[in-house]
């Protein structure tokens, strides 16, 4: 199905935002410690002081936030990556950089993380363990000042399979404490107390959403084929570094916090694609409302499904975005 008028699209977006509202009001009264509606509400406004305007907004807020900033940043890099690759099976991960900031935080739990740093030793390695896997996949896909899609892709599947066995060589030689460390990052989470990386990956995330929306048009043109959009008036290679280096970017920082939180990228743009259609002018805002509406979801069913054990939010991710994948490819009609 697809949506070809602008009141349509409108209507889809206003949707989406009031369901966030929705799920976000719905995840703030949920826990460990339930707090009705009416509280929540109450403590929004005027509970300053009281057990439950802590609660919701020391401990509950910020993960909505950042699940926000997270999900919705994943699904526009997922987008981007899909659509130019143009292959839905295209996800922020496949080009390695989740491998490359998973072995960044592995070496800093081993080497027991730099001095002075603090809260942020661990966002930072990620960061930097994020960028020089982009740097070195770019590096090795690009010759003559071209970038060949189906290289700068098998050598990002290869470069993810070789960080993935230094992680693997890490663990087996590691402590036990680090070991348990080192795991609990791979399967992601979303609480993360330092609010001023919360405020950084909402700017990086909300940023790459604008980014991405002015380049919406060029990449209507790029799914229809590279030469297609160079007789377009595209500058493709100058589009491709872009939108590469954008959606790498964004994927690096929201790794970097939370972890490796699994399908977001992959799921969530390949099902608002067969809702909306494929043109990217509604497919972006929709994708990142959408994946923002998907991780909250998950990071509650996190916290409340063995409270007061809380489960890595990539286990839920992943079952329920694998099971809504398989759903969504026995579609009639459903196509890659």
């Amino acid at each position: 199905m697809g949506l070809n008028s602008k009141p349509l699209w409108l209507g889809c977006v206003l949707f989406l935002a009031v369901l966030l509202v929705i799920v976000a009001l719905f995840s703030l009264g949920v826990g460990a410690v339930n707090i009705p509606l009416q509280k929540v509400l109450l403590s929004l406004t005027r509970g300053r002081g009281t057990p439950e305007y802590t609660i919701l907004f020391a401990i509950r807020l910020p993960r909505i936030l950042l699940g926000l900033a997270v999900g919705g940043g994943l699904a526009i890099a997922g987008v981007m990556l899909q659509g130019m690759f143009r292959n839905p099976l295209v996800e922020p991960y496949t080009l390695g950089i989740s491998g490359g900031a998973a072995l960044g935080i592995a070496l800093n739990i081993v080497g027991g993380g730099p001095a002075g740093i603090g809260l942020f030793s661990l966002p930072l390695s990620g960061f930097l363990g994020a960028v020089g896997i982009i740097a070195l996949v770019y590096l090795l896909a690009a010759r003559g000042g071209t970038v060949k899609l189906s290289r700068l892709l098998l050598i990002g599947v290869m470069v993810s399979f070789i960080a993935s066995s230094l992680i693997m060589l890490i663990m087996a030689m590691t402590r036990t404490e680090d070991l348990h460390g080192i795991i609990f990052w791979i399967m992601g989470s979303l609480q993360e107390p330092n609010s001023s990386l919360i405020r950084v990956i909402l700017c990086v995330s909300l940023g790459g959403l604008i980014v991405a929306l002015m380049f919406s048009v060029d990449l209507n043109a790029l799914s229809l084929g590279e030469e297609e959009a160079f007789f377009l008036g595209v500058r493709v290679e100058r589009l491709k570094k872009i939108l590469f280096l954008l959606a790498s970017f964004i994927t690096g920082c929201c790794v970097s916090v939370t972890g490796i939180i699994g399908f977001v990228g992959l799921v969530v743009p390949h099902v608002m694609r067969l809702l909306v259609g494929g043109d990217h002018r509604i497919l972006i805002p929709t994708s990142y409302l959408a994946g923002a509406i998907f991780l909250i979801l998950c990071d509650t069913l996190a916290r409340v499904v063995m409270a007061p054990v809380e489960l890595p939010v990539g286990v839920i991710t992943g079952l329920l975005g694998g099971g809504l994948f398989i759903y969504a490819l026995s579609r009639k009609g459903a196509s890659f």
